[in-house]
């Protein structure tokens, strides 16, 4: 293995704050992070006996972060559609999930997602699902990078019988992956209305302690809020504000019902907020307010939620979902710019996860988490603005490239870390059994 990389690329966007993009660059890998940026003629003659990697019709972009994920549900693609949040889980998930749900189903459904991710330009992901001790090993696998949560709930899973139960394991999923490279574990509280008080407590106590995210969906649906007013007197987000939960370490997922007061706290709390727009979309339950957060200073960071709700985690795809509807949320054609949509897809993300200083930006001394994207096909021709040719007309099939710490995962087309046959194999196997429950219980 030759000790240097460079990457040139017809374009660099290396969403920094400073430059929007950069023509005939190239980045220099060394030991997976990044040594160097700079003009391509003066890279060769600086790294003479590097790797040389050739990417005359692409955009080198910063490996993308998809902030919200249920990994695993990739299996469950498809399963149930047309539906509201509530009766999707209650009818069709939570019965699969109780009669399939095993460490074999979280291992395959992650392995698929994350072929899946790579094949798009993913580089991590932000995981809330059963098993996280199984993720976190596959993660380590496939050399994705990721966080893995700690689930909590109040329900028995086949994870765990008791809110402490779900404590004590996800502590020791935190204590046996902590000093990985690729690993983060946040805390994962399923929603306000599945964890109660008690354990939402313990687990803040637990947070503050050791400093880590607490990952959990939130003003989800108006049902939800409109749920939580009768039950408890209170809309969810001021619930959690009186058990101290908004904080700078807050992952708020979904976030559609929001009043301007909820945004104010929100940015003066250091809330980050994790949007889903395709899921939220399809289970029809609401429009997050991107751009209003984004100008009270929120970050706002690009999810695509699970398979099983989106169909898919294309975060190209989804890039262009949020910059399309929110530009109808904020009654301006000029909210969630091409820009705002990239950055929500990279830095943000980081940011949310804690990471910023290792990944989502292409600059010297990151990681060398990196998507390469082939502009030259019909589709995204002429290209006059690369981050709008990537936003507005690129699809995931013209990801080429997705490298993470310097290491190829996939490498023209073709996934390095993962068996693409093996991992359909074991795909369609789970897919007949699941269709069978499914056909038993309809005739039932």
């Amino acid at each position: 293995m030759l000790s240097e990389t460079v990457i040139n690329a017809r374009w660099i966007v290396p969403v920094d704050g400073r430059q929007r993009w950069l023509e005939n660059h190239a980045v220099v890998v060394r030991q997976g992070r990044i040594a160097a940026i700079l003009p391509s003629d003066d890279a060769a003659r600086a790294h003479p006996d590097a790797e040389v990697v050739e990417r005359p019709h692409h955009v080198l972009i910063p490996g993308l972060i998809n902030a919200h994920t249920h990994a695993a549900m990739s299996l469950m693609r498809g399963v149930a559609n047309d539906l509201p949040l509530m009766p999707w889980l209650q009818e069709h998930i939570w019965p699969l999930e109780g009669q399939f749900m095993s460490q074999a189903f979280v291992a395959d459904g992650t392995d698929l997602a994350m072929a899946e991710m790579i094949r798009g330009g993913t580089t991590c992901f932000n995981d809330m699902y059963f098993f996280p001790d199984v993720v976190a090993d596959r993660v380590d696998r496939a050399g994705m990078r990721a966080g893995i949560g700690m689930i909590l709930i109040d329900f028995p899973t086949v994870w765990a019988a008791t809110p402490d139960e779900y404590l004590d394991k996800g502590l020791a999923v935190h204590d046996e992956w902590r000093h990985h490279e690729r690993i983060v574990t946040p805390f994962a509280p399923h929603a306000p209305y599945t964890v109660s008080d008690g354990p939402l407590t313990k687990m803040r106590t637990y947070a503050d302690e050791m400093d880590v995210r607490v990952h959990m969906h939130i003003h989800e649906t108006a049902h939800e809020v409109h749920n939580a007013v009768e039950q408890h007197g209170q809309r969810p987000l001021a619930r959690l504000d009186a058990l101290g939960l908004l904080t700078p370490n807050l992952l708020a997922v979904h976030m559609t019902q929001l009043t301007d007061a909820e945004i104010e706290r929100c940015a003066a709390a250091g809330v980050h907020v994790i949007h889903s727009p395709e899921s939220n979309l399809k289970l029809a339950s609401g429009l997050a307010p991107v751009q209003r957060l984004r100008d009270a200073g929120v970050n706002v960071a690009l999810g695509t939620d699970g398979a099983a709700s989106n169909n898919d985690l294309d975060m190209i795809g989804e890039m262009r979902t949020a910059a399309l509807i929110g530009k109808i949320a904020g009654d301006d054609a000029a909210a969630v710019s091409a820009d705002s949509a990239l950055e929500m897809a990279t830095i943000a993300g980081a940011r949310a996860l804690g990471i910023a200083d290792d990944t989502g930006s292409i600059e010297v001394g990151k990681a060398a988490d990196l998507a390469a994207v082939d502009l030259s096909a019909l589709e995204t021709r002429p290209v006059f603005d690369p981050i709008a040719a990537l936003v507005y007309s690129a699809s995931r099939e013209q990801v080429t490239d997705t490298w993470v710490a310097g290491r190829a995962l996939m490498r023209d087309r073709c996934l390095t870390t993962l068996d693409l046959d093996d991992v359909m194999q074991r795909t369609d196997a789970w897919a007949d059994k699941l269709a069978a429950f499914a056909a038993a219980q309809t005739k039932s």
